[in-house]
C-alpha cells in the first residue's frame, strides 16, 4: 500500500461483484483510456488508451510482416454499387452502413446549413473493406505469378451501433484488416488459420489471455465468407468475447470484383481470398479480463510503461532523489535495454502518484523515499497481488525480467482457471436453460448447425453460439436442440 493511504481517493464504485458493467465504464474513467465524443456513439481515445493500441500495433505489426504480408491504405469511402455486387455482404452490413449523399454545406433561406450538391452515386462509409480491396486486386493480379497477394491496412472503419460501449462498440473503431488472393482454395484456406494462429498467439503470449480457436456457425459467420474462423476469450463475469476472426471467403468475392488470373495452364481462372482482423475491442478484452476494483491490470506486453518510479519528493534534498530513481532507471535498461522506463519527477504527493499508476495499470510501482536511499533499497509493488516488497538495489534491477515473466504467467493462469471453472457440459436443452439462468459462462453442447434451432435456442436466453473448437470438431453427438440429429461439439455463452 502507498505510504500515504488517505491519498488512495482510487478505488472503484461499485466492484466487479455488484454491478460488473458500470464497473467496466468506471475502469477506463480511472485509468483515463477514452471518453465519449460530442457524436453518440463515436470515442475519443485518450493517450493513455491511445499507447496501448500502438503497443498492440507494434506488436501485431511485427507478427504480419513475419508472415510476408505488407501494409498498404485504401480509401474510406466505398461506392454503393460495389456493395450490391456481393448480396449476403451487402445484407449482412445494411443496417450498420453510414451513407454520404452530398458533397456541400449551404445556407437554406431561413439561415441553416442544408446538404447540396448530391454526389452521383451514394458512397458508404467503410464498415469493412472487402469490396474496394477487391477491386484493386482485381487491377493488380494477372497471372499465378502475382500471387500470393498478402495485404494488411491499419484504419478506422465506421459500423452504425444500436448499443455502443466504450471500446468494445462504437459507431468509429481503428482496427487492422488483412486481404488476401491466392492460387487455390487449400492455400486460401491454410492462409486463414495461419492468422488465426498468430491472433492466438498474441493474446496468449501478448495479452495474457487464453482463447479458444474454433470454426463459426452458420449463424454466426461473416457475410458472403464460405467459412468464418474465430478466437473466443471469456471475461471475468463469464461472458465470451470475440478477439479476432478470420474468414475463408472462397471464390466469393473475387467473382464480385473479377479477380482473376491467368493460370499454370493458361486458363483464366478465379482467385481465392481471405480476410481477417482485430481492432480496439481488444483494450476492453484487456481490461474485462484482467482488471481489479483499483484500475486496468496490464500485461507486461502490452504495458506502455513497465515500470514506474516514483520519487517521494518533499521540497527538501529533492535532488538527491530524483538523481537516485535516474540510476535505478539506467540500471535498469543497462540490465535489459528492451524495458519499458519512466520516472514520475512531478512534484505530488507519494500516494496521489501512486495509485495514479495503480489506476493505469503499470505492471511494477517502485517509490523512492529517504529511507530506500539511505539504504540503497527498493520498495515496489507488483501490480498482479498488491503486496509490497522490498528488495537490495541490485538484486531488484536484476530481478525485474524475471518478475515481469511471472507477472504474465499469473495473469494467464489466472484466466485459464476462471475458464475452466465456469464451462460445463450440458446434454439438454433443459440443462441448458438452467445453466444460464444461473448465471452462465460456456456451455459445451453438440450442435447440429440448423439455424432456425439455433435463432431459437438463443433468443430466450441471449446467448450465441460462439464456435465450434477446432481441437475437438471429432467431437460429435446428439444435436441438444434436436437429438435425432448429429453435431460437432459447440460452444455457447452470452456474449460482448
Amino acid at each position: 500500500m502507498p505510504r500515504n493511504e488517505d491519498a488512495r481517493r482510487s478505488a472503484i464504485e461499485p466492484t466487479r461483484a455488484k454491478n460488473f458493467p458500470e464497473w467496466y465504464q468506471q475502469v477506463i474513467r480511472a485509468a483515463d483510456l477514452a471518453e465519449l465524443s460530442a457524436v453518440r456513439g463515436c470515442m475519443v481515445i485518450k493517450p493513455n488508451g491511445y499507447a496501448i493500441w500502438e503497443r498492440m500495433q507494434s506488436i501485431l505489426d511485427g507478427k504480419f510482416k513475419e508472415t510476408g504480408h505488407r501494409n498498404a491504405y485504401f480509401p474510406l469511402f466505398i461506392p454503393e454499387s460495389y456493395f450490391e455486387r456481393e448480396a449476403a455482404h451487402v445484407e449482412g452490413f445494411a443496417k450498420e452502413c453510414a451513407v454520404v449523399t452530398h458533397s456541400r454545406l449551404a445556407r437554406g433561406p431561413d439561415g441553416t446549413l442544408v446538404p447540396t450538391s448530391p454526389l452521383p452515386e451514394p458512397l458508404v462509409v467503410r464498415p469493412t473493406s472487402e469490396m474496394v480491396i477487391g477491386e484493386s486486386f482485381a487491377r493488380w493480379v494477372r497471372s499465378y505469378r502475382d500471387l500470393p497477394l498478402l495485404i494488411n491496412q491499419w484504419a478506422n472503419v465506421v459500423r452504425w451501433e444500436m448499443r455502443p460501449r466504450l471500446f468494445l462498440r462504437t459507431v468509429e473503431f481503428l482496427w487492422q484488416e488483412g486481404h488476401t488472393a491466392h492460387e487455390t482454395a487449400e492455400e486460401a484456406l491454410e492462409e486463414t488459420l495461419r492468422m488465426l494462429e498468430v491472433y492466438k498467439d498474441f493474446a496468449e503470449k501478448d495479452m495474457c489471455l487464453p482463447v479458444l480457436r474454433g470454426k463459426k456457425t452458420a449463424a454466426e459467420r461473416f457475410p458472403g465468407a464460405e467459412e468464418t474462423y474465430a478466437i473466443e476469450a471469456m471475461m471475468q463475469d463469464g461472458k465470451a468475447l470475440q478477439a479476432g476472426t478470420s474468414h475463408f471467403l472462397g471464390q466469393n468475392f473475387a467473382r464480385a470484383c473479377s479477380i482473376k488470373f491467368t493460370g499454370r495452364d493458361g486458363q483464366e481462372t478465379f482467385a481465392w481470398t481471405s480476410s481477417w482482423g482485430v481492432s480496439t475491442r481488444l483494450i476492453g478484452g484487456l481490461i474485462m479480463a484482467h482488471g481489479d476494483d483499483d484500475g486496468i491490470v496490464l500485461p507486461p506486453a502490452i504495458a506502455p510503461r513497465q515500470v514506474a518510479i516514483l520519487p517521494l519528493i518533499r521540497g527538501d534534498r529533492d535532488g538527491e532523489l530524483l538523481d537516485w530513481a535516474e540510476k535505478l532507471r539506467r540500471a535498469l535498461l543497462a540490465n535489459d535495454p528492451s524495458l519499458r522506463v519512466e520516472v514520475d519527477g512531478r512534484p505530488l504527493r507519494g500516494g496521489e502518484k501512486f495509485w495514479q499508476r495503480v489506476k493505469e495499470g503499470t505492471p511494477i510501482v517502485v517509490e523512492l523515499g529517504r529511507r530506500e536511499f539511505e539504504s540503497e533499497t527498493v520498495n515496489y509493488l507488483r501490480r498482479d497481488g498488491m503486496e509490497r516488497r522490498e528488495l537490495p538495489f541490485d538484486d531488484f534491477v536484476r530481478s525485474v525480467p524475471d518478475l515481469l515473466r511471472d507477472f504474465g504467467k499469473v495473469l494467464y493462469e489466472r484466466q485459464l482457471a476462471l475458464r475452466r471453472s465456469r464451462t460445463v457440459a450440458v446434454r439438454t436443452e433443459k440443462e441448458l436453460r438452467e445453466f444460464f439462468t444461473a448465471g452462465g459462462g460456456f456451455a459445451e453442447a453438440h450442435f447440429c448447425g440448423d439455424r432456425a434451432l439455433e435463432e431459437r435456442f438463443c433468443a430466450g436466453l441471449s446467448i450465441s453460439t460462439r464456435c465450434i473448437p477446432l481441437d475437438r470438431e471429432n467431437d460429435v453427438g446428439p444435436c441438444i436442440a434436436d437429438p435425432s440429429r448429429k453435431g460437432p461439439l459447440t460452444i455457447w455463452a452470452r456474449a460482448y
